[in-house]
């Protein structure tokens, strides 16, 4: 896939906020998220986190397979390829999960890519190529 291809790169948080109405972050999520002109992606590892958030609320979690199944939503596998870059991201950062470290690795790989997520805090820090901030669009 070309690096032109991908615009936007998608977090758990914002997932299971478009989905979940009694997420705090629902409305802003959703609002986000249906403004999208072309399906998003993501990984396989922050789409199991967002499925394992959504256990109890059982038609959200089907809503966000079925988003998988209709192409709405992309996972993109980068452990057998990037898994190196990926465990160098997280010895530099010890506060960064396997999820976060997928989404830095899809933005090096797509570097016109925005990052839509709600974890300002983390996100803000963490840095593609070593020194460059993360283009992000906060819900």
């Amino acid at each position: 896939m070309k690096a032109s291809a991908i615009r936007y790169i998608i977090d758990a948080g914002p997932l299971v906020g478009a989905l979940s109405r009694c997420d705090q972050w629902h409305a802003r999520s959703a609002g986000v998220i249906a403004t999208l002109d072309e399906p998003g992606f993501s990984t396989e590892v922050v789409f199991g986190e967002a499925c394992h958030l959504l256990k109890f609320e059982r038609t959200a979690m089907h809503a966000l397979i079925r988003q998988v199944a209709e192409r709405r939503l992309n996972l993109i596998p980068i452990w057998e390829v990037h898994g190196t870059r990926a465990a160098e991201l997280l010895a530099a950062y010890p506060q960064m999960d396997a999820g976060d470290a997928s989404l830095v690795v899809l933005s090096e790989q797509f570097p016109k890519a925005r990052i839509i997520t709600t974890d300002v805090r983390d996100f803000t820090v963490y840095r593609r190529f070593r020194h460059e901030p993360l283009p992000r669009i906060h819900p």
